[in-house]
Protein backbone atom coordinates (compact mmCIF):
# COMPACT_ATOMS: atom_id res chain seq x y z
CA UNK A 1 0.00 0.00 0.00
CA UNK A 2 0.86 3.93 -0.65
CA UNK A 3 -0.48 5.17 2.17
CA UNK A 4 1.21 8.57 3.01
CA UNK A 5 3.56 8.47 -0.16
CA UNK A 6 3.50 10.69 -1.72
CA UNK A 7 5.70 12.96 -5.03
CA UNK A 8 6.82 11.02 -7.99
CA UNK A 9 10.01 9.01 -7.55
CA UNK A 10 10.90 8.55 -11.39
CA UNK A 11 13.94 6.61 -10.70
CA UNK A 12 16.05 9.14 -9.49
CA UNK A 13 17.81 10.45 -6.37
CA UNK A 14 16.90 13.07 -4.14
CA UNK A 15 18.51 15.52 -5.18
CA UNK A 16 19.17 14.79 -9.11
CA UNK A 17 15.21 14.48 -8.89
CA UNK A 18 15.28 18.50 -7.12
CA UNK A 19 17.60 19.52 -10.02
CA UNK A 20 15.34 18.24 -12.34
CA UNK A 21 12.64 19.94 -11.17
CA UNK A 22 13.84 23.15 -10.68
CA UNK A 23 15.10 23.12 -14.45
CA UNK A 24 12.18 22.50 -15.65
CA UNK A 25 10.01 24.82 -13.60
CA UNK A 26 13.01 27.75 -15.27
CA UNK A 27 12.40 26.68 -18.48
CA UNK A 28 8.34 26.59 -18.07
CA UNK A 29 8.92 30.30 -16.98
CA UNK A 30 11.60 31.28 -19.42
CA UNK A 31 10.02 29.97 -22.74
CA UNK A 32 6.22 29.70 -21.62
CA UNK A 33 5.99 26.24 -22.60
CA UNK A 34 8.17 23.00 -23.01
CA UNK A 35 7.76 19.23 -24.49
CA UNK A 36 8.31 16.63 -21.52
CA UNK A 37 7.21 13.26 -20.58
CA UNK A 38 3.93 13.66 -18.75
CA UNK A 39 5.14 12.24 -15.62
CA UNK A 40 7.58 15.06 -15.22
CA UNK A 41 4.91 17.77 -16.57
CA UNK A 42 2.26 16.10 -14.16
CA UNK A 43 4.93 16.18 -11.12
CA UNK A 44 6.29 20.09 -11.96
CA UNK A 45 2.50 21.78 -12.22
CA UNK A 46 1.87 22.12 -8.79
CA UNK A 47 5.43 23.22 -7.62
CA UNK A 48 5.20 26.26 -10.75
CA UNK A 49 1.82 26.94 -9.98
CA UNK A 50 2.81 27.37 -6.07
CA UNK A 51 5.43 29.77 -7.13
CA UNK A 52 3.24 31.64 -9.28
CA UNK A 53 0.91 32.26 -6.20
CA UNK A 54 3.56 33.15 -3.67
CA UNK A 55 4.48 35.73 -5.89
CA UNK A 56 0.80 37.13 -6.21
CA UNK A 57 0.71 37.00 -2.57
CA UNK A 58 4.10 39.16 -2.07
CA UNK A 59 2.93 41.16 -4.77
CA UNK A 60 -0.63 41.38 -3.26
CA UNK A 61 0.95 42.68 0.39
CA UNK A 62 0.04 39.34 2.54
CA UNK A 63 3.35 38.81 2.14
CA UNK A 64 6.49 40.84 2.45
CA UNK A 65 8.15 41.33 -1.19
CA UNK A 66 11.59 40.29 0.29
CA UNK A 67 9.86 36.95 1.90
CA UNK A 68 8.36 36.25 -1.09
CA UNK A 69 11.05 36.70 -3.46
CA UNK A 70 13.41 34.64 -0.82
CA UNK A 71 10.99 31.82 -1.26
CA UNK A 72 10.76 31.81 -5.13
CA UNK A 73 14.75 32.10 -5.32
CA UNK A 74 14.75 29.12 -2.86
CA UNK A 75 13.05 26.99 -5.50
CA UNK A 76 14.71 28.21 -9.13
CA UNK A 77 18.09 27.99 -10.18
CA UNK A 78 18.82 31.19 -11.62
CA UNK A 79 18.24 34.81 -10.28
CA UNK A 80 17.16 36.51 -12.84
CA UNK A 81 14.36 33.87 -13.22
CA UNK A 82 12.98 35.37 -9.82
CA UNK A 83 12.14 39.12 -11.03
CA UNK A 84 10.74 37.50 -14.27
CA UNK A 85 8.13 35.23 -11.96
CA UNK A 86 7.81 38.43 -9.41
CA UNK A 87 7.13 40.87 -11.94
CA UNK A 88 5.77 39.62 -14.98
CA UNK A 89 4.19 36.14 -14.13
CA UNK A 90 2.43 37.49 -10.94
CA UNK A 91 0.85 40.85 -12.81
CA UNK A 92 -0.22 38.33 -15.65
CA UNK A 93 -2.08 35.97 -13.27
CA UNK A 94 -3.42 38.25 -10.82
CA UNK A 95 -6.97 38.30 -11.65
CA UNK A 96 -6.63 34.64 -12.15
CA UNK A 97 -7.60 32.45 -9.00
CA UNK A 98 -5.41 29.41 -10.24
CA UNK A 99 -4.66 27.23 -13.05
CA UNK A 100 -1.37 28.49 -14.26
CA UNK A 101 -0.84 26.08 -15.99
CA UNK A 102 -2.57 23.51 -18.47
CA UNK A 103 -0.83 19.92 -19.79
CA UNK A 104 -1.90 18.99 -23.51
CA UNK A 105 -1.41 14.55 -24.29
CA UNK A 106 1.44 14.54 -27.62
CA UNK A 107 1.49 10.77 -28.17
CA UNK A 108 4.36 8.93 -28.05
CA UNK A 109 8.02 9.25 -28.38
CA UNK A 110 9.58 7.36 -31.33
CA UNK A 111 12.48 6.20 -29.39
CA UNK A 112 11.10 4.54 -25.96
CA UNK A 113 7.50 5.03 -26.31
CA UNK A 114 7.30 7.45 -23.01
CA UNK A 115 3.99 9.32 -23.42
CA UNK A 116 5.06 12.92 -24.02
CA UNK A 117 3.01 16.02 -23.12
CA UNK A 118 3.53 20.14 -23.60
CA UNK A 119 3.20 21.87 -20.56
CA UNK A 120 2.09 25.48 -20.82
CA UNK A 121 1.31 28.95 -18.88
CA UNK A 122 -2.28 29.62 -19.91
CA UNK A 123 -3.13 33.32 -21.43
Amino acid sequence: MRHQKRGRILGRSSGHRKALFRNLIGDLFKYGQIETTEAKAKAIRSDAEKMISIAKRGRSGRISEVHARRLIRARLNDPEMVTLVYDDLAGRFANRPGGYTRIFKMGFRKGDGAPMALIELVD
